[in-house]
């Protein structure tokens, strides 16, 4: 017996349990992504209009990524509804290409957790302020400038100073992509040209004089040292303050651990903006977090010129990178130094962090020390992304109603015989946890449900008999490999 004809004969259009993850899960985002939401929801989401902080732990599969996918969606829709009231979302969910410049700067031939040992907050901040500027320039570039007018002399100064240390766009050149976002946001920087057009005119009149004594067979000046002084001297501004960009911009691409700039590129950019516009702002050349606090209020200041009232940075995947391998120790080197209230309560600045449940058990074993810096209290902490069997039966019948082509929609209830009750399946459910198991048991129940029975003499209801059998079965998987006995 095929599972397609089982499914078929309930009138369903695909398996709606063969997905397991909610990033590549279609039942998921056409329908449920906005209907079914987990208990804790309005905990985490918190208000758009005033973002705040989140610190959520759920184990493998309870639905971190899900979470993440549904404040995407809602807060495009609140955008939506209030334009004049929007929020700017950045998604901090690979840490890959920072982790590899990290490393390569810092030991790569070095043990990963002595290299992570040297993970700081500032280091969190440049990854965001990189992801978060490349993503307002691109926007910017791809809308053709319609922006522009929205943006006062500081802030258009602002994110070009910011695009220079933080743009990471690979789609472009970066000489010619700062150079468009300059022109979008009017921000001029003729004033720092006038070195350079001073050694110009005199090398031109220099070259000019030295063609005319030529004509004339009078060389004899060029003899003395003094033309050639004042040649040196009208191009000293220039080398002066080519040499201040090119050593600033070599201190900024040290301190930026997880940058990708090249000292060439960042010195030619600082040496196009004038020098008053640079005179006492925040750079990130120092192994310090005061700077890196001041580009990010600038970075929001640019973000309210162009509308945006708040910032949210959602955190997720923290145990997927190369260098983390899944490794709990790994994950805390990574996180902790995120956890610092000044951070966490920036104004007008939320973080939604989805963090594995191991990470938890090293926060229950820290000292007063750490709580007083993170003081988590204060955080809307969500200790476990805990599922009913209730919960998990209504997201199991969403997902059979979304996948029904019928009308009325297929329920949950009548792909079982009736011995297995409603109380019965919720009882059931329960022992599963979290989401992802309940869809891979179901998943398995339907496969050995069809392979039990031929085309011939199809069964068209599972029986109570073997939901008991698969639940034990799937159950003892399952603390094997919460054990790590056995792979599931």
């Amino acid at each position: 017996m095929k599972i397609q004809d089982f499914l078929d004969h309930h009138r369903i259009a695909g398996n709606p349990f063969a997905e397991e993850d909610a990033q590549n899960d279609t039942v998921f985002k056409r329908t449920c992504l906005e209907s079914t939401f987990h208990p804790a929801w309005d905990k985490i989401y918190g208000n758009p209009d005033d973002p705040s902080t989140a610190i959520v732990f759920g184990e493998k599969g309870a639905g971190k990524t899900a979470l993440k996918l549904q404040m995407v969606r809602q807060f495009e829709r609140h955008d939506t509804d209030h334009p004049e009231r929007k929020t700017f979302v950045v998604l901090y969910d690979d840490f890959n290409p920072f982790l590899d410049r990290f490393i390569d700067r810092v030991g790569p031939k070095r043990p990963v957790e002595k290299v992570l040992a040297h993970w700081k907050l500032w280091d969190h901040i440049d990854a965001i302020l990189a992801l978060g500027t490349t993503q307002l320039v691109s926007k910017l570039i791809e809308g053709g400038g319609r922006e522009k007018h929205r943006l006062a002399g500081p802030q258009a100064r602002d994110l070009s100073l910011l695009a220079a240390c933080y743009d990471q766009s690979t789609g472009e050149t970066f000489p010619s992509r700062w150079a468009r976002l300059r022109r979008l946001v009017g921000y001029k920087t003729w004033k720092s040209s006038w070195s350079g057009w001073l050694g110009m005119v005199a090398t031109a009149l220099m070259a000019g004089a030295l063609v005319s004594g030529g004509v004339r067979g009078n060389l004899e000046w060029t003899r003395l040292w003094w033309p050639w002084t004042l040649l040196v001297a009208a191009w000293a501004p220039w080398l002066w303050r080519r040499a201040r960009a090119w050593w600033t911009a070599r201190w900024i691409v040290r301190s930026m651990r997880t940058g990708n700039r090249t000292t060439g590129q960042l010195a030619q950019a600082l040496a196009r903006m004038p020098e008053v516009d640079l005179a006492g702002q925040p750079l990130p050349k120092h192994a310090r977090s005061d700077d890196r606090y001041e580009l990010l209020a600038k970075f929001q200041g640019v973000l309210a010129a162009l509308g945006y009232t708040g910032m949210v940075v959602i955190v997720d995947r923290v145990d997927e990178p190369h260098a983390v391998n899944g490794q709990a120790e790994r994950m805390r080197l990574l996180v902790w130094p995120m956890l610092d209230n000044k951070f966490l309560k920036s104004p007008g600045l939320g973080f939604k962090l989805l963090l594995p449940e191991e990470l938890y058990r090293f926060i229950e074993r820290e000292d007063e020390q750490f709580n007083q810096r993170a003081r988590l209290d204060k955080q809307n902490l969500v200790p476990g992304l805990e599922w009913t069997g209730e919960t998990l039966y209504d997201i199991a019948s969403q997902r059979v109603k979304a996948a029904s082509v019928g009308s009325p929609p297929a329920t949950l209830a009548q792909l079982f015989d009736p011995a297995v009750d409603q109380r019965r399946l919720i009882d059931g459910l329960r022992s599963l946890r979290v989401p992802r198991h309940l869809f891979k048991f179901l998943h398995r129940l339907l496969v050995s449900h069809c392979h039990s029975h031929t085309s011939e003499q199809p069964v068209w209801t599972i029986p109570l008999e073997q939901f008991e059998r698969e639940l034990a079965v799937f159950k003892r998987d399952q603390d094997a490999f919460d054990r790590g006995l056995a792979p599931r």
